[in-house]
């Protein structure tokens, strides 16, 4: 098929997953009657579905097109961030899903506000809504450049499209539906990703031995450089950046906290936190080796010139694939951004009633604060439509890339300030206070001095400090704010009272509660009769 026109079959095909789409909005809508339900589900999913949930919330356009575009254009190494991800969360996932569960109502921030007072909590709640709009930005362009040059529509209207289900779905479904759509969804994800890579590894000539010895002997393969060098993305600077963003995506982002608020019991929901982290980095392993695959499939067959390394996967889907499957692919695709974009609109609905709208305006009827939670829904979505237009217009650097850079200059230290809340009695709110200042000046210091502006040759910083411009990979930057609000935070509680604080709030209260459990049950068994 060399005609990258789609047939009515394929329309069909994408038309009737956009109507089941809509269907799990309007089939759970009669459930949303509290704020409970409409961000919590009061508590009924089962841990399986919030397991594929948490699949489908961290799988989008950004795994659908922007890893096999690194691994055309580029080696693994940026799949070592996801690797980090089940290494460091299979020993902090047990008290961390409990601590939630226990001291916290629906926002995720509650927590830094008990921990650290009101200005922790409105500031670990803005970087948070920074870093998702960017991210929502990202995941329209994506798709809207993919299925622009698929289907040749305007791209503008495709991000408006896409950007109204998502708020119809949620408006009528809340939480609820965006859960069982994320199953849907994470079954379509993994039959489009094995069928696309079976039919690349068919239409290779050597299979997939042929694959790993091409890309071995063009530097395709493996997680290097591995040499110990900050100023380049190397195999450290992603495993310490991954670990980072393992606690911060896992231990305080409000999209992926909020599901562990769904599930019945604190077991369920380890569970399916559990399930969703071990699901999750297979189908990221299966999209980059897809990417690796194309490489290797197009040095045996002639590609295009002018094709982005990111275009290279939609390029070989229409181009490639028979009639029906490509609907299929591409329906996969759409309802991968869905997905995501459907739990981010949620979670920002969340923060922006629970952080500020009941800060100003508290004690409220619950009806007042659903219909609050509606708006902002709305809001949110004609903003990350706004912003997926703008990134329209984003540069010729990987799309890979741009998200984990703009993650990183978004974490804002707040690893930094959960380990802190977490792992330290003496850390208090006047030492926090300082460390968030410190961080603001240094990450806009990383920020200015190390990133150019302007055209070709002419491109110039935004800040040169000279040989005191920030030097080191972006990807650091995150890092970096992390150890800062650490660091200063520590050193500048000492100078301040011991705080008082509720054991709950800490790792070592969740530690002799489980340690007091086990006595008790040890003591059942060994009573006599």
């Amino acid at each position: 098929m060399d005609n990258p026109i789609l047939s009515i079959i394929d329309y069909v095909i994408i038309v009737a997953v956009l109507l089941i789409t809509l269907y799990f909005g309007f089939r759970f809508s009669r459930n949303q009657n509290t704020t409970k339900t409409y961000f919590a589900a009061n508590g009924r999913v089962p841990a399986w579905a919030i397991g594929m949930s948490l699949l489908a919330t961290l799988i989008s356009s950004v795994t659908f097109l922007g890893y096999p575009g690194e691994g055309y254009s580029s080696n693994w190494i940026l799949l070592v961030q996801g690797l980090m991800v089940p290494i460091v969360l299979m020993f902090t996932i047990w008290f961390i899903v409990p601590l939630y569960r226990k001291v916290i109502g629906l926002s995720t921030y509650e927590y830094f506000e008990k921990r650290f007072g009101l200005f922790a909590r409105y500031y670990s709640s803005i970087a948070f809504v920074l870093r998702q709009f960017s991210g929502m930005g990202t995941v329209f362009f994506l798709l809207s450049i993919a299925l622009t040059n698929m289907t040749g529509g305007n791209t503008f209207a495709i991000i408006v499209v896409v950007g109204i289900i998502i708020i119809i779905v949620n408006l009528m479904g809340g939480i609820e539906a965006v859960i069982w759509l994320d199953v849907f969804q994470g079954f379509m994800l993994f039959a489009s990703g094995i069928l696309c890579l079976s039919v690349i590894l068919f239409s290779i000539d050597g299979g997939a031995s042929e694959v790993l010895k091409i890309a071995d002997q063009h530097g395709r393969a493996g997680f290097g450089p591995y040499d110990l060098d900050f100023t380049r993305l190397t195999f450290i600077v992603m495993v310490i950046n991954g670990a980072f963003y393992a606690i911060q995506k896992y231990g305080t982002d409000q999209t992926v906290v909020q599901r562990y608020l769904t599930a019945k019991t604190d077991k369920a929901a380890i569970r399916a936190s559990l399930m969703g982290i071990l699901l999750t980095v297979p189908v990221w392993t299966l999209f980059m080796f897809i990417g690796t695959a194309l490489f290797v499939y197009y040095k045996q067959q002639p590609l295009p010139e002018g094709i982005r390394s990111d275009a290279v996967f939609p390029y070989f889907i229409m181009t490639k694939l028979p009639t029906g499957v490509i609907g299929f692919i591409l329906s996969a695709m759409i309802s991968a951004a869905i997905c995501s974009l459907s739990a981010d609109l949620n979670s920002l609905a969340a923060v922006g009633v629970e952080d500020y709208y009941k800060k100003m305006r508290p004690n409220r009827p619950d009806k007042e604060y659903l219909k609050v939670s509606k708006i902002f829904v709305v809001v949110a979505g004609l903003v990350s439509i706004l912003i997926g237009a703008i990134y329209i217009n984003a540069g010729d650097e990987g799309v890979l890339g741009i998200v984990f850079t703009l993650y990183a200059i978004f974490s804002g230290g707040i690893v930094g300030i959960f380990l802190l809340g977490l792992l330290s009695s003496r850390a208090n709110r006047q030492g926090i206070n300082i460390a968030i200042a410190v961080c603001v000046v240094f990450t806009s210091y990383a920020f200015l001095t190390s990133t150019k502006i302007g055209l070709g040759e002419n491109k110039s910083l935004l800040l040169d400090m000279g040989e005191y411009n920030f030097t080191h990979n972006k990807l650091m930057l995150g890092v970096y704010s992390h150890l800062v609000v650490i660091i200063v935070g520590y050193v500048a509680s000492l100078f301040f009272p011991k705080p008082v604080l509720d054991k709950n709030l800490l790792f070592s209260g969740w530690r002799d509660a489980r340690r007091e459990r086990k006595a008790e049950e040890k003591s059942l068994i060994n009573e006599p009769g």
